[in-house]
């Protein structure tokens, strides 16, 4: 039997009419749908921040302040109510089978709340607003407790202790990834006693993010060495005249890591730093000429470093910067170009090698790149000529704002941010160029606003402000004895004897 399309379509209508569910059954399933909803309507928190705005940036001394609303849709029963300003950082680290995920609450204020500003009984009625004022300031450091875990030396607790800045959060790519981030938020919370007293059951929380750049000093220059492998002070490559041609000396590039830059409070701008290169030609003979300069390229290469347990060391020195180990750290790394400079009027100054100094020669200068990690090379380049040439790179460097934000230099028990300058030296053209790169440490830190004032002193200070109190104190001066004020010389031991017999007799 043939089938028409009319035929098809008379038989799915047919089909569809014996199948159709009743508007009764819809409505119903839709009327406990609804109720379902409604059965337990939520409560209504409003967090109002004074003058904040969705950009706005909070600084070391700032002031948060404002109200939170309760208009619950229902009786809430509750016993503890919380307005509490916290920092938090959660990593994700991928393990075998799974990500390992942890989060380290570090900054937990709470405000007071009066029991006189509670409701008798401990009920929000419905339909009945209900505000409570708060009142935070931005602290200046953590408290001692905030880092609670070993550490390998003193200087990482201390670094532990002051406040990380917002992580993961920012208008602009802050060059974080995914698996670390440092949030602030103003949080409100409404507790109910469970069968375990020290555990309270949360009924309702809202919470409102908030964006932190703490004020941090500049520190001093790390101290690199060769087990650092995140830097490479000094570079040495030897130059050819042709491609397939002997070796007619080594030129060496130091750097020194350069002054930090330094962000305004509200992160909007960046001061510039200069970076320096020294470079130091070793020919093979007296009349070699040094090779061009032609060209400096430079980035600043932003790591984030974190991990699922805590960090006792500076996760960028030492053999530590290596991934793995207990605590599964981890790190990503990004760069950002800053500058690629031609340079035309490059210029040689050449000197007499130290040896040649101490063998008779004269001379004014010597040669040296001020790196002690070059020298055996520089000798052995040297002996055969009683030259060499010097020249030193003064690099501006600006961070562009406009694209990315560069978060401050820090260090917390589970995720840190370091920041390192790449310079390449291009030297010579053509097919006998090379290009030497240096990696040097830059800190990235943030001005205190000066209008917060300088907060509470630090331990250290305190102690030294203490002493100097202590030692500026006047003292309580009294008369002598009467026995010993019918002269101006001293009393003996006979006199300071019959002293004490007299006043013995007296008692």
């Amino acid at each position: 039997m043939t089938l028409t399309i009319n035929d098809v379509v008379a038989a799915g209508q047919a089909y569809s009419n014996r199948h159709k569910m009743p508007s009764n059954s819809s409505a119903s399933r839709t009327g406990t749908m609804a109720s379902r909803k409604t059965a337990f309507p939520k409560t209504l928190i409003d967090i109002h921040i004074d003058n904040h705005f969705s950009s706005k940036v909070y600084t070391s001394g700032s002031p948060i302040s404002g109200h939170v609303t309760i208009t619950p849709q229902r009786d809430v029963y509750f016993d503890t109510f919380q307005i509490v300003l916290m920092g938090v950082t959660k990593t994700r680290v991928e393990a075998v089978g799974m990500p390992v995920e942890s989060t380290h609450i570090f900054l937990k204020m709470a405000m007071p709340i009066p029991q006189s500003e509670y409701p008798v009984p401990r009920v929000f009625e419905t339909g009945v607003p209900y505000t409570f004022p708060f009142n935070f300031v931005v602290p200046y450091h953590l408290t001692i407790s905030s880092c609670n875990h070993a550490t390998d030396s003193g200087l990482v607790h201390e670094a532990h202790t002051c406040l990380p800045p917002t992580m993961g959060d920012w208008p602009k790519d802050d060059l974080a990834p995914d698996m670390a981030q440092v949030e602030y938020s103003i949080k409100a919370r409404i507790f109910r006693e469970g069968e375990n007293p020290s555990v309270p059951i949360k009924i309702v929380e809202e919470s409102t993010p908030i964006r932190i750049l703490p004020a941090s000093a500049e520190q001093p220059p790390l101290n690199i060495t060769k087990e650092d492998r995140a830097y490479t002070m000094s570079k040495t490559k030897s130059v050819r005249k042709k491609l397939f041609s002997g070796k007619v000396g080594k030129v060496t590039a130091t750097a020194i890591q350069p002054e930090a830059v330094h962000l305004t409070p509200d992160g909007l701008a960046i001061s510039d730093t200069t970076a320096q290169v020294m470079l130091n030609f070793d020919p093979v003979s007296p009349d070699v000429t040094p090779p061009k300069v032609t060209a400096i390229s430079g980035k600043i290469i932003a790591t984030t470093h974190y991990a699922s347990g805590p960090i006792t060391s500076f996760p960028n020195l030492g053999s530590t910067y290596e991934m793995g180990g207990v605590d599964r750290r981890n790190q990503f790394s990004t760069s950002v170009s800053l500058f690629n400079t031609t340079l035309d009027k490059f210029k040689w100054t050449q000197y007499l090698t130290p040896e040649r100094r101490d063998s008779g020669y004269s001379s004014d200068s010597q040669c040296s790149d001020g790196n002690n990690n070059t020298n055996t090379n520089n000798k052995a380049a040297s002996s055969s000529s009683p030259l060499c040439h010097r020249a030193t790179l003064q690099v501006p460097v600006k961070l562009p704002l406009g694209k990315k934000t560069f978060i401050p230099t820090f260090h917390s028990c589970i995720a840190s941010r370091t920041y390192a300058l790449s310079l390449s030296v291009v030297v010579g053209s053509g097919s006998t160029a090379t290009t030497l790169t240096v990696t040097v440490p830059l800190q990235v830190a943030a001005e205190l606003d000066g209008q917060k004032g300088m907060g509470l002193p630090d331990f250290e200070t305190a102690v030294e402000e203490a002493q100097a109190d202590e030692h500026l104190r006047p003292r309580m001066l009294s008369l002598p004895a009467v026995e010993f004020q019918h002269s101006g010389d001293l009393p003996g031991y006979a006199s300071l004897v019959g002293a004490q017999r007299r006043r013995a007799t007296a008692n």
